[in-house]
């Protein structure tokens, strides 16, 4: 099975985001999106801010972080920097949440 973890250098090391079902149906409501469109958004450059700062945050928590920290960390990091700086992260955990992580082998 495919678990869609991926990880990724962010703020002070390297984390591990997932994006799993009840992190996509929380996105969905903050986003007030469905995947595809959010992952259309992020991909089209049409994203809003919240969509970079929700993505990361549920991604840290799907990973295994503890949502207070998952929290604090994104803020700092993602409120804190400049907003096209964590675009491509956001990108990278919509997709393998929906498509898998790029290396996991299809169909084990």
């Amino acid at each position: 099975m495919r678990d869609a973890r991926i990880e990724q250098p962010f703020a002070d090391g390297t984390y591990a985001f997932r994006l799993g079902y009840g992190q996509i149906s929380e996105l969905q409501e903050k986003c007030d999106c469905g995947p595809m469109r959010l992952l259309s958004r992020l991909q089209s450059g049409d994203w809003n801010i919240e969509d970079v700062f929700e993505t990361i945050r549920l991604g840290l928590i799907g990973g295994g972080m503890e949502p207070k920290e998952a929290l604090k960390l994104a803020g700092r990091y993602v409120k804190e920097r400049p907003p096209l700086e964590n675009q491509p992260l956001a990108l990278a955990i919509v997709f393998a949440g929906l498509a898998g992580a790029p290396d996991e082998p299809v169909g084990e």
